[in-house]
């Protein structure tokens, strides 16, 4: 039986602000640029979820789209029209980079979807930047 892979893609609109504690405020500011703006700034971010599987012989499914689209909102709900310094627990104490977001969405993901089904995540930043994160 084949193993087959397959993505839904999930979109959130946020704002957010690249700042660490450990640095100076100069140092912040020259790491992180524009994205260092104490009045924040926002994306429209696109989530990819891949899971894989082999495909069920009644119904030809490796898992129903529509439980992965369900799990990931599930996910963005949090996410979705807020600050993610601010309105977010789960992003307590962490500073929103994609990267670090990926990771986070993954942890929060993973326990919502068929075990050992998740195999992949892009969070898409701007059309140029994503961070994509397989788990550990």
């Amino acid at each position: 039986m084949p193993t087959v892979r397959v993505t839904r893609r999930v979109h959130f609109s946020a704002a957010h602000r690249l700042h660490s504690p450990a640095l100076s405020e100069e140092e912040n500011r020259r790491i992180f640029g524009l994205c260092n703006s104490p009045n924040w700034h926002g994306h429209n971010y696109e989530l990819e979820v891949t899971v894989e599987g082999q495909p069920d012989p009644v119904t030809g499914y490796v898992v129903d789209l529509a439980a992965v689209r369900d799990a990931a909102e599930s996910v963005t709900r949090d996410l979705d029209h807020r600050n993610l310094n601010l309105d977010v627990p789960w992003l307590a104490d962490t500073i929103p980079s994609t990267e670090n977001l990926v990771v986070a969405i993954w942890e929060r993901l993973k326990p919502r979807l068929p075990a050992g089904r998740l195999v992949r995540l892009v969070l898409w930043e701007t059309p140029r930047n994503s961070a994509e994160y397989s788990g550990e």
